[in-house]
């Protein structure tokens, strides 16, 4: 189960990072955090803008509303989306796990 918290415009939580992978995909739950491959390297923020692309898209919001806030230059990532909602990230991994 992965932890997070919400409020009514957003929702925190944490990711764990896989860089260099040869392709970007969320892998599934990984110790309470979301867990994500992504084809980016860790330099000069690559890996950070990979991040947000990837969740925008797999929440379907804005780039601009995925925001990492905390772990900018660590494997471990905490992460806040404006305008998704918590039942997102169980619909997302369960999407994950058919696919």
């Amino acid at each position: 189960m992965i932890e997070y918290s919400e409020n009514d415009r957003s929702v925190t939580f944490s990711v764990t990072v896989v860089p260099r992978a040869s392709v970007t995909r969320i892998v599934g739950e990984h110790n309470g955090t979301l867990k994500l491959r992504i084809a980016a390297p860790p330099v000069d923020g690559a890996a950070n803008r990979e991040v947000t692309s990837a969740l925008a898209k797999a929440f379907g919001v804005p780039r601009s509303a995925v925001e990492v806030i905390g772990g900018q230059t660590s494997k471990l990532k905490r992460v806040q989306i404006n305008g998704a909602a918590a039942a997102k990230i169980a619909a997302i991994l369960q999407a994950e796990s058919a696919a």
